[in-house]
């Protein structure tokens, strides 16, 4: 009776903690729930912010940092608006000449934000924020082998 117990308070409690309904969290679907809502201006005026605090900007770099990040949200939105009525319109995946020219424009203009970033922050400012990047991509290569 004791074991049947047991068992049945264990079988309740996992149950429980594999209901995600009941959390209340951050994750990745409220975030980019929340992040839809947000305008180009907001986007820019949080990074800007972030990248303040992490690499002490002055207040010239700060504005200088917010133009360059608002003019990369504003490009991105419109982008994301085009390729959303395209996907109204058809229903296929892109093909492999899209998807090149695609990938081709991301990195030109990741190229050309590095270039502008060189030139507004300072050289040890450039350096971490060279080091803020791969951080993010290993922790995200982390978790992916990790799932497979």
């Amino acid at each position: 009776m004791k074991k049947l117990l047991i068992i049945a308070i264990a079988l309740v409690t996992f149950t429980g903690f594999a209901q995600r309904e009941g959390r209340k969290g951050m994750d990745k679907e409220n975030r980019s729930e929340l992040r839809k809502d947000m305008t180009p201006e907001d986007i820019a005026d949080l990074k800007s912010k972030k990248l303040t605090l992490k690499l002490d900007l002055t207040d010239k770099q700060q504005k200088e940092v917010k133009a360059l990040i608002l003019d990369q949200a504003t490009k991105r939105e419109k982008f994301r608006n085009e390729r959303k009525a395209k996907a109204e319109e058809q229903k296929e995946k892109p093909s492999k000449e899209e998807f090149v020219k695609m990938q081709n424009q991301r990195l030109d203009e990741q190229i050309e934000m590095k270039r502008k970033m060189k030139n507004i922050l300072t050289a040890e400012q450039y350096a971490k924020f060279e080091k803020m990047k791969p951080q993010k991509n290993k922790k995200g290569r982390k978790n992916h082998k990790d799932r497979k």
